[in-house]
């Protein structure tokens, strides 16, 4: 095995997308296999033990409970060899196609100031991901926040997702970290992903706070991935949708600290919280249509 590369996954009862990430991962490095380090955050279904027991290169570490994507992947980090030189970040529901991390590894080697480079990231049906996006300020990620489910080309969305872009090979705020290759040296030097975040923004986070310290976030779509978005999330709207609300609040509270910006985080705080309830009443009718729906059949 590799000793430049490896790769870490965190898992929650992801049952066949590892399977899936795992035999996919083979195709898509010429290099012997590179280490796998699974951090599971509590599976009942068994995969992540199956896979250990089927793949030398596999490594299974038991996070003694759910602590996040950010959390875990620290985790699985922490069980690294410092030698190990570039780091794949990817959910298990990744599959990856030929060749895509050969691919980001070159254009590792294209951008040596480069502390996370992503590839392109496309929806099951083909459609591609707006992966590579600006980090959202005040007005921007407020308005995107607002209106973003309601008028989907309005301008605070639309400059916020880089809807417009080509998809080019070029430096950008921050990349999706549903697959993400970090170098080492970039990710230790702020600490790695910030656990507070137990779901959602922490590669926002992340990618922020790369860039403050000087390393870019580059966008490599020469190299591909197909993500299956939510296996895990779309269980439970009733718990994933206020934290996704609360990491929103984190974001922009930490960047807008200080008792003169008290004012601002109050009315953020409780315009998120506003948007929270009305975003988890919307998901639970949903829910009651796609039942009732499923009945009358």
């Amino acid at each position: 095995m590799t000793a430049e590369l490896a790769v870490v996954t965190v898992t929650y009862s992801s049952g066949r997308h590892l399977s899936t990430f795992l035999e996919s991962l083979a195709k898509a490095t010429s290099a012997p296999p590179p280490r796998v380090v699974i951090a599971d955050n509590g599976s009942t279904d068994g995969a992540p033990e199956t896979a250990a027991r089927e793949h030398d290169n596999v490594t299974l570490v038991h996070t003694g409970g759910n602590i996040g994507y950010g959390g875990g992947i620290n985790r699985a980090v922490a069980e690294l060899d410092p030698s190990v030189e570039f780091i794949a970040v990817a959910n298990p529901d990744v599959e990856w196609s030929p060749g895509s991390l050969d691919e980001l590894l070159a254009a590792a080697r294209r951008w040596p100031r480069a502390g996370s480079l992503g590839p392109l990231i496309r929806e099951p049906d083909g459609s591609v991901y707006p992966s590579a996006r600006r980090v959202p300020d005040l007005i921007s990620g407020a308005g995107h926040a607002v209106f973003g489910s309601i008028w989907k080309s309005n301008p605070w969305t639309t400059a916020y997702r880089a809807d417009n872009a080509e998809p080019s090979e070029r430096s950008v705020g921050w990349l999706s970290g549903s697959c993400l290759l970090v170098r080492r040296a970039a990710f230790d030097s702020v600490q790695g992903f910030d656990s507070r975040y137990f779901m959602y923004m922490e590669d926002v986070d992340l990618g922020d706070r790369l860039g403050r310290a000087g390393w870019l976030n580059v966008y490599v779509p020469g190299a591909e991935v197909v993500h299956t978005k939510g296996h895990a999330a779309g269980r439970d709207p009733d718990a994933m949708l206020p934290a996704h609300h609360r990491s929103a609040y984190r974001f922009q509270a930490d960047r807008h600290p200080g008792v003169l910006q008290a004012p601002v985080r109050l009315a953020l705080r409780i315009g998120l919280a506003l948007r929270s309830r009305v975003a988890v009443i919307a998901a639970r009718r949903s829910g009651e249509r796609h039942r009732g729906a499923s009945h009358d059949q």
